[in-house]
């Protein structure tokens, strides 16, 4: 053991507290075990390539204080994975969720979503940007999107699953530190990389929806050391372009669920013996539940990415016991994705309808009746950008033998925007009025839609622009945080670890809206030259699902081209509804509002110490204490009235005039920690862990004021209000663990964990009536039509009724008739019409329970053949999960799923051969879909490949394969049938070169 000179214990603990309430408080990496260890330099023999990452990690875990996993670099500049989520995916207990696309993007950590993750660079607190689904609307995440982040720079990636008194607040789940290059404290290397990809997705897709079929990525490093070592500087860059696709079947508006016995919706089934129940088969029980859908569309989707990282670090030993190190990070994504659709809408209304047995029923085959209905073909042109920078100062000072000290001084920011004059997401309907009587069967992975059509079906010549969205989303999140951390060693092996700490976060999410509501058509057809347009078949790009090639599939669509559709429509205008360039672009202006400053401030202590037992224990008691200060303004618009402008749409009108209004909230807690570890043997340990840890709420949560969504349904709207007064979750965390270190490279542990969460926040849907918005359904005019003999649910009826004998009344300006025959114009809500019911997301801290789980592993070297395997298995088990029989609020965990992990390996001479398997089971991503409805992402298991050959010390070659298996992934909610996405993506393939000079 390691031996210190002797100073007294009061001497020593005086000149703790006082220079730890005396310097300024900074601090530069994550924080330490009982002696700090950089796993990259445990062997005295430093080695590289799959044998030594692992070798490595496995050093990691059993040198750490309390759970600690970790991936390290293979080399310098290579680590595992091109996508560190895919590589984080590989550890026990850590699942990743996916973009659209396939990518690995944020981490789940057993069973702890990624807002509740909290994610370092060097130790910092890291700014996190995004913005809202599809580049639209209010982004309330805290998550780290780990593809903002290249791999190249990245040395290791440590996963604290156990927290300390030392590691910063915010992650209940884990605390994940990514760790870069240090030229002081790594082997000097030029190195330079060049990869060629192709994914095969991009094959997939409409001709103007593709990009390349091949596209590259290039990455460098220079990393030196000068003047006796005592000056490093390390750059190193990366720019990948990728150019991919992704298809899905949706039904994106989710489900409207009811009780088999409610009679007062009128979106519900008819009871036994009422209007067209003999129409229906099988039908829901009256102790059932059962859900309609309000829509189901194929969609095609192109999608283009170029992301460029770059890093510098400067690192200077003024004296032996001195080390200062500045360093500055860039990232920018970039991200364009353009769309095409088919889609039905249906109305509530009459039809066929198989259903399955309760006690949750869905429809088998649903059918309703239509006449010149709209076949939606609309598309969508999306563009975003982020750019991240980070600029931070370390000074790492050893006073004396016993006595280290650490200053840290970071500022970084991240900020998401669009990068498209049509704004971060555009969308353009496009319709043929031609539809007939529509049915889809859902019984399979992919739902069958059949459209009755004309002969010939859809033509260009039916074709017209309907209404159109156009979307200006902005995110920033700004980190200023200051650290000061200390070490005092005592003479019997213990430790007095201190530290002090400030972070101001900043958040700002804004989003504005141009909406064109000309849903029932624009112009005629006519209006529209047929060129624009061609035919396709939606069919052909769902192979990987079963059904795509069903004779009943409806799937002929037409493609269009955005650009010159917009310039067209943009033109096109009558009397009542003139001609609107501006119409086709972003609003400069934000509509919405949200700005969030969060204050932190931060003491803790921490003993350290070994007992030198028979059997040694190591012991680490500390606290940790936190306070909070939230200060939230938001822009808040004044709503006016409800206009219903097409049969499916009826849209909120404001005032121009809004305001900011401001809300304040302020907690404090503190947050203990014990981690023992008793060497039962040489290669035998037994760990136990307990911690309090919080989790702070989304920012959206922590909103001031209230929002409506833009769009209303006849059974009325949604909206959002926030809450800065909400507390932070708090969980207390107990962990016991065997771990068993039989040989090189070699272990095999078994873990539980435990977690008792308190001041769960969850979204609570309160219904409530917003004021003076009267809407016209239910209204005289609709009572007068429904008189008339309209049907409840005919909504192109009602409509022509009103237009026909009150136009010009009050509320009522009739414009003409659409291509379909159908009446056109607006009908605005009366003083005398029903106040619209709105379903209001309120956010509170309003239950507990507790989460628990296994995590097993096991690592094995199979002597010096070159094999070896590594596997995991993660259970966890809760009481946050949702009920599929209530309708009422509910507070499940989201994220929460059992995972395991397969990795064998060949690593000897000039060959690396990696096959990893990973797989996550079904798991609750999250609740909407009008109402509180599940989102479940089914079982998913994924297979990728990496092989490289050295063909020299300098030369490597290397060919990565990702989803070889191509497998797909499927959403759905309360039963397998009502599906909410099936995705189709595609296998990746990346040739590499690396030379090192």
């Amino acid at each position: 053991m390691k031996t210190y000179k002797a100073v007294p214990r009061k001497t020593m603990l005086t000149s703790a507290l006082l220079a730890a309430l005396a310097a300024p408080a900074w601090a530069q990496d994550a924080p330490g075990t009982n002696e700090p260890v950089d796993p990259t330099t445990l062997d005295a023999v430093q080695v590289t390539g799959i044998r030594g990452s692992l070798t490595s990690s496995m050093n990691l875990k059993r040198d750490s204080q309390g759970v600690v996993d970790g991936i390290v670099a293979e080399d310098i500049g290579k680590f595992p994975d091109t996508n560190l989520a895919e590589s984080l995916q590989r550890i026990s207990g850590v699942s990743i969720d996916r973009t659209s696309s396939g990518e690995g993007s944020k981490v789940t950590v057993r069973g702890i979503g990624p807002d509740y993750n909290l994610v370092l660079l060097n130790g910092r607190q890291m700014p996190a940007s995004n913005l809202g689904n599809g580049g639209g609307g209010l982004s309330g995440s805290r998550s780290f999107d780990f593809a903002n982040l290249a791999s190249e720079s990245i040395s290791a990636v440590e996963v604290y699953k156990t927290s300390r008194a030392d590691n910063p607040a915010g992650g209940i789940g884990a605390t994940i530190n990514i760790k870069t290059l240090r030229p002081l404290e790594s082997e000097p290397v030029i190195s330079l990389g060049l990869k060629a990809v192709n994914d095969s997705s991009n094959d997939n897709l409409p001709r103007t929806l593709r990009g390349s079929n091949v596209t590259g990525e290039l990455s460098g490093i220079f990393s030196q050391r000068y003047a006796d070592d005592r000056f490093g500087v390390t750059f190193s860059a990366s720019h990948q372009e990728r150019d991919s696709g992704f298809n899905q079947a949706t039904v994106a508006e989710g489900w409207a669920t009811f009780k088999g016995d409610e009679s007062a919706d009128w979106r519900a089934l008819p009871l036994p013996g009422q209007g067209y129940s003999d129409r229906i088969t099988n039908r829901p029980g009256p102790d059932d539940v059962y859900a309609r859908p309000q829509n189901t569309a194929y969609n095609v989707n192109g999608v283009q990415r170029q992301r460029t990282n770059a890093q510098a670090t400067f690192q200077w030993k003024p004296a032996d016991n001195v080390t200062t190190t500045l360093d500055y990070t860039y990232v920018e994504n970039k991200v364009q994705q353009q769309r095409s659709e088919l889609s039905v809408w249906f109305n509530y209304g009459p039809g066929d309808s198989i259903w399955t047995n309760g006690p949750v029923s869905a429809p088998i085959i649903y059918s309703e009746d239509m006449t010149n209905s709209d076949v939606s073909m609309g598309g969508a042109k999306l563009a975003t950008k982020t750019d991240m920078h980070s600029l931070g100062f370390n000074v790492d000072w050893e006073v004396n033998d016993a006595l280290d000290l650490s200053f840290d001084v970071h500022n970084a920011e991240s900020e998401s925007r669009p990068d498209s004059p049509y704004g971060s997401a555009g969308v353009l309907g496009v319709a043929a009025f031609v539809r007939g009587t529509t049915t889809v069967d859902y019984s399979g992975d992919l739902p069958i839609i059949n459209i009755a059509l004309p002969p010939g079906g859809v033509q260009a010549s039916d074709a017209l622009v309907t209404g159109s969205v156009f979307q200006n989303s902005y995110n920033k999140s700004k980190v200023q945080q200051y650290q000061g951390r200390g070490t005092f060693r005592f003479a019997d092996y213990s430790a007095l670890d201190f530290g002090v700490g400030h972070t101001q976060v900043e958040n700002r999410s804004a989003s504005a809206i141009m909406q064109r509501n000309s849903w029932g058509g624009l112009g005629s057809p006519a209006d529209y030259a047929d060129d624009i347009w061609y035919a396709d078949n939606m069919g052909k790009y769902f192979k990987a699902f079963s059904g795509h090639n069903d004779p009943r599939l409806t799937g002929q669509f037409l493609v269009f081209d955005f650009d010159r559709l917009i310039d067209r429509a943009a033109q096109v205008g009558t009397d009542s509804d003139p001609a609107c360039p501006s119409c086709y672009y972003a609003p400069t202006e934000y509509s919405e509002d949200i700005r969030t400053t969060e204050k932190s401030k931060s003491a803790y202590l921490q003993y350290r110490t070994t007992l030198d037992w028979s059997m040694p224990l190591h012991v680490a008691v500390g606290a940790r204490y936190e306070q909070t200060e939230v200060e939230s303004n938001a822009l808040v618009r004044v709503p006016t009235g409800i206009s219903w402008s097409s049969a499916n749409e009826f849209n909120i009108d404001y005032a121009a005039d809004r305001g900011f209004v401001g809300g304040k909230g302020k907690y404090d807690y503190v947050l203990p920690n014990v981690d023992l570890k008793l060497d039962l043997a040489e290669t035998l340990a037994l760990r136990g862990s307990y911690s309090r840890t919080l989790g702070r709420p989304s920012w959206t949560q922590i909103q001031s004021g209230q929002s409506l969504a833009d769009i209303v349904r006849t059974q009325g709207g949604s909206g959002t209000r926030g809450n800065p007064g909400l507390e932070p979750l708090i969980s207390d965390n107990f962990d016991l663990s065997l771990e068993w270190y039989y040989g090189e490279a070699s272990y095999a542990s078994v873990g539980f964990f435990r977690k008792n969460i308190k001041n769960f926040i969850s979204d609570t849907i309160v219904r409530e009536n917003a004021g003076t918005l009267h809407t016209p359904v239910g209204g005289a005019y609709w009572n007068e039509a429904l008189a008339s003999g309209c049907g409840t649910t005919d909504m192109p009826c009602i409509r022509d009724y009103i237009f026909t004998n009150h136009a010009g009344d009050p509320g009522v300006t009739y414009t003409g008739r659409n291509s379909a025959g159908q009446m056109t114009g607006t009908i605005v809500g009366q003083p005398n019409d029903p106040v619209a019911g709105f379903d209001i997301t309120v956010p509170a801290n309003q239950h507990s329970d507790h989460l628990d789980g296994w995590e097993v592993a096991v690592q094995h070297l199979f002597g010096q053949s070159g094999f070896g395997v590594a596997a995991n298995y993660t259970k966890v088990k809760s009481g946050l999960t949702f009920n599929n029989l209530s309708l009422g609020d509910q507070y499940p965990m989201i994220g929460l799923s059992d995972s395991a992990n397969v990795v064998a390996f060949y690593d000897k001479n000039a060959w690396q051969i990696r096959a990893a398997y990973n797989w996550r089971d079904k798991f609750l991503n999250g609740i909407g879909g009008q109402g509180p409805n599940p989102n479940y992402t089914a079982a998913y298991g994924q297979l990728d490949l990496n092989i490289s050959y050295a063909v020299s010390e300098q030369l490597t070659l290397s060919l990565e394969a990702i989803n070889l298996t191509d497998e797909t992934m499927r959403t759905y909610s309360r039963h397998t049938n009502m599906l909410r996405y099936a995705t189709q993506t595609g296998p990746r393939y990346m040739f590499g070169v690396r030379y090192k000079f």
